[in-house]
């Protein structure tokens, strides 16, 4: 489970780095918090 979350977690912050290079700056930093707080290292919401 600790994987799985860690995988998710960077696809979200790696996706809201490439929305803020489309100019997407609102959508990409929600994807980054988002990421941060699922990932293992950070504030897990499933935990």
């Amino acid at each position: 489970m600790n994987t799985l979350l860690w995988i998710l977690a960077v696809i979200l912050v790696v996706s809201g780095i490439f929305a803020l290079f489309r100019r997407q700056v609102l959508w990409g930093v929600v994807l980054i918090i988002v990421g941060l707080l699922v990932g293992p290292g950070g504030v897990s919401i499933f935990s």
